[in-house]
């Protein structure tokens, strides 16, 4: 097939660009912008847009399919040219669908720890020796890449996103995937510029279940209420679907991770915290849906170091009990679930938390109420803000005064320039104490310098 993606440089979508290729097919990207690590990546491949932008000769007639980001806007030359020739236009699920028609697939759903429950089970597949189709969310160690798609796979593993499709698809993600093997892991209201009401964001996990393939199996949190009520709605009219819940294992902090237990028998592992157990048993559920018995699971995941920021070691020095981590969490549900495992793993050292203010939900004003109290079990909590980001989004403005009030802490510092915040970063301590920096996007480039040596807090 000739394919052409339209917003190339997007961390899925350049990863479907060298699955595709690789998988033999013809592949032509474009992009107003492309940055690293995708440039370096496609223009290894022989893949990268001779230059940046938009070109109406790019789209031809001999072009298959077209695959539309979702960065890309709905007036997009490229796709106006493409709806012109009358070229068949796919998002980019869509087209997994498509390319995944044939064989089974398991979807990891859920409004927090897709991306590592996903992680977990390719993991423990590959080291099985079952190699799937997949479609990750982040880097994973031992994997080329985010998305691989071969003729000769059976299974497809599928990070089930509720976002939207495309530009001109509003349908969210996961509602493509039709699998046969779910996991759901939680539902907290996100994404509040897509879903307004926390009932329209809720209403999308319930559609979702209808699209479980008949005779299906649903992996599912018990802990979770809001999940809990739509699956007791669902269960009324899917008489067919097999559900199968799971709940937190018994575990306990160690030196270097965590001990947990399942069915008796116990296991170390190098992940913190208790929605990360939450998550190994979600996996571990979702694994043996697949095929793979329990045994064989507790067994290849005891070297699982989990996936690229999250809760990922940024540094570490043992002599000065200080450890800084990055972490992906975003949604309040995220923040809160991060900062419990990291206090609860060094509960005598002091904790500083940064957080920063990146999506649209959390830039929001009428959202930020539901960070209330969500940095309220550090030490040392600090919110960081780009007021451009804003204006860049169409929000109105935000005020330190007004973050501070909505996250009800009196101590909570908020800092708005990335300069001041920098130099914050450099004031955390180094000796008994652990740094926490979490965000869906990069702080402004300001990063944390382990050769300083401050001594104030």
């Amino acid at each position: 097939m000739r394919i052409h993606l339209i917003a190339v440089g997007g961390s899925a979508m350049h990863n479907f660009a060298l699955a595709l290729a690789d998988a033999g097919h013809v592949v032509t990207g474009s992009d107003d912008q492309i940055f690293e690590p995708s440039r370096g990546r496609l223009a290894a491949a022989g893949l990268l847009p001779e230059s940046e932008g938009w070109d109406v000769q790019r789209i031809t007639p001999d072009i298959d399919v077209v695959i539309l980001g979702m960065h890309a806007r709905v007036d997009n030359p490229e796709l106006l040219q493409a709806q012109k020739l009358g070229l068949r236009i796919q998002s980019y699920p869509e087209f997994l669908r498509f390319a995944t028609e044939s064989k089974k697939r398991m979807v990891v759903a859920g409004s927090h720890g897709k991306t590592t429950v996903t992680s977990m089970i390719l993991h423990a597949l590959k080291k099985a020796g079952r190699t799937t189709d997949l479609m990750v969310g982040a880097q994973l160690e031992g994997f080329d890449r985010m998305v691989d798609l071969q003729a000769s796979n059976d299974w497809a593993v599928i990070e089930g996103d509720e976002y939207l499709s495309s530009p001109i698809d509003l349908r969210p993600k996961f509602l493509w995937y039709g699998p046969h093997v779910t996991v759901i892991t939680g539902i907290a209201w996100d994404h509040v510029n897509v879903f307004p009401t926390e009932q329209s964001y809720i209403d999308q996990f319930q559609t979702y279940l209808h699209t479980v393939e008949p005779n299906g199996t649903v992996v599912h949190c018990t802990e979770d209420e809001k999940l809990n009520h739509v699956i007791d709605a669902v269960k009324k009219e899917r008489e067919d679907i097999k559900w199968v819940g799971y709940g937190t294992p018994e575990h306990a902090p160690t030196a270097s991770g965590s001990r947990v237990t399942f069915d008796g028998q116990t296991m170390d592992m190098a992940l913190l915290g208790a929605h990360n157990m939450q998550n190994l048993a979600a996996a571990r559920a979702s694994c043996q849906a697949m095929g793979l018995a329990v045994e064989e699971f507790d067994r290849h995941m005891l070297d699982f170091t989990g996936a690229a920021r999250r809760l990922e070691v940024m540094h570490d020095d043992e002599g000065r009990r200080f450890t800084a981590f990055r972490d992906f969490a975003h949604a309040p549900s995220k923040l809160r679930a991060t900062q419990a495992s990291v206090v609860g793993q060094f509960p005598s050292r002091q904790v500083t938390a940064i957080f920063e203010l990146h999506t649209f939900s959390s830039l929001n004003a009428s959202f930020i109420p539901q960070y209330h109290e969500a940095m309220n079990a550090v030490d040392h909590a600090v919110v960081y803000f780009d007021p451009a980001v804003v204006a860049h989004k169409r929000l109105p403005e935000l005020s330190p005064e007004m973050v501070k009030g909505a996250f009800g802490r009196g101590s909570l510092e908020v800092i708005t320039d990335k300069g001041e915040l920098q130099m914050r970063v450099d004031r955390v301590p180094q000796n008994d104490h652990v740094l926490l920096m979490m965000s869906s996007g990069r702080f402004g480039g300001v990063s944390f310098n382990p050769t300083q040596r401050p001594t104030t807090s």
